[in-house]
């Protein structure tokens, strides 16, 4: 059982429009909602890649209860705190022949109080689960070390934690004592982590880059690499990973897809090999569908075998 953690869910809205009229009215015909967040997107990748899963984090209001019907009808077993304010809504507008506009709420403001009580209620989930992803941003009120304290209770528990975040957030767990038990920045992330411009065509560069003392203590290391593929860090292991070319449909939410296919693959013991070519699977699968965080599980083993991973 994986759990999944989303502490800033939303509606995601989409509303596709010919031509964005500033200053004007524009009518949208097909609107599409659904519930969003990183974690969100993780959830739905891994029910669909078959394996079990909550999901959970800190919801409010109408729109939370929205998002909870949402997830009912994907089949998907969640168990969230409630709080007094009202979850977001995040807007994406896509325009023009590709432009994306987006207006995201910020979300709820946490108080000590509920922060507190969350934790409560995460230790209990962590009973029952194997592995824990953790997603996304933090809503407002929360420490920058929250997420520092959640790993370290799942850590007392012998629960690994797989942590997509960026920015203060993810530096903030990776001065921390205990790390995460892996992070999957992508190639600018990683630039902004070092302070360094860093050649990605270089394997050599690359190793250097996650053999920097700031990762010490992080089991795995999956940078994203886009078209390019990964370029991964377990114990002391390098891996590169080449991935086939694909006609992409809609990159958003490839990255959460990733981390699904790690969560399913480490989750089940799987080899350092296997993990990369679940995660890059499912990453590619994403990108191929028009939905976000959504695969179509009848292709994995096509593209998964087309999935080359090379231990340096």
């Amino acid at each position: 059982m994986i759990l999944t953690v989303t502490m800033n869910p939303s509606i995601d809205i989409s509303y596709p429009l010919a031509h964005l009229k500033i200053d004007d009215v524009n009518r949208i015909k097909d609107v599409q909602k659904t519930a969003g967040g990183k974690g969100l997107n993780v959830s739905r990748v891994i029910r669909q890649l078959g394996a079990e899963l909550t999901a959970t984090g800190l919801i409010g209001g109408h729109f939370g209860q929205f998002i909870e019907a949402r997830l009912t009808d994907d089949n998907i077993r969640h168990d969230f705190y409630r709080i007094d304010q009202e979850s977001r809504e995040c807007i994406a507008i896509l325009h023009d022949g590709g432009n994306q506009t987006e207006i995201l709420e910020a979300g709820p403001t946490i108080t000590d109080a509920e922060a507190t009580t969350f934790l409560k209620h995460y230790q209990n989930l962590l009973e029952a689960v194997d592995l824990v992803t953790i997603s996304g941003s933090l809503p407002a009120g929360l420490p920058t070390d929250f997420y520092t304290t959640m790993i370290h209770l799942a850590h007392k528990m012998d629960k690994k934690v797989l942590l997509d975040t960026s920015g203060v957030t993810l530096r903030t767990a990776l001065s921390a004592t205990e790390k995460p038990d892996l992070i999957k920045p992508n190639e600018e992330e990683l630039q902004q982590l070092l302070n360094t411009k860093i050649d990605v065509q270089n394997l050599e560069s690359l190793q250097q880059a996650l053999s920097n003392p700031i990762f010490k203590g992080v089991e795995w290391i999956c940078v994203s690499l886009g078209k390019h593929g990964a370029f991964a860090k377990h114990g002391d292991n390098f891996y590169a990973v080449k991935i086939p070319t694909i006609k992409v449909v809609n990159p958003v939410g490839s990255g959460d897809s990733t981390l699904a296919g790690l969560a399913v693959a480490i989750a089940t013991d799987k080899s350092d090999i296997d993990i990369l070519k679940t995660a890059m699977t499912s990453g590619m699968l994403n990108a191929m569908e028009k939905k976000t965080g959504y695969i179509d599980p009848q292709k994995f083993t096509m593209y998964f075998k087309q999935v080359m991973v090379n231990q340096l």
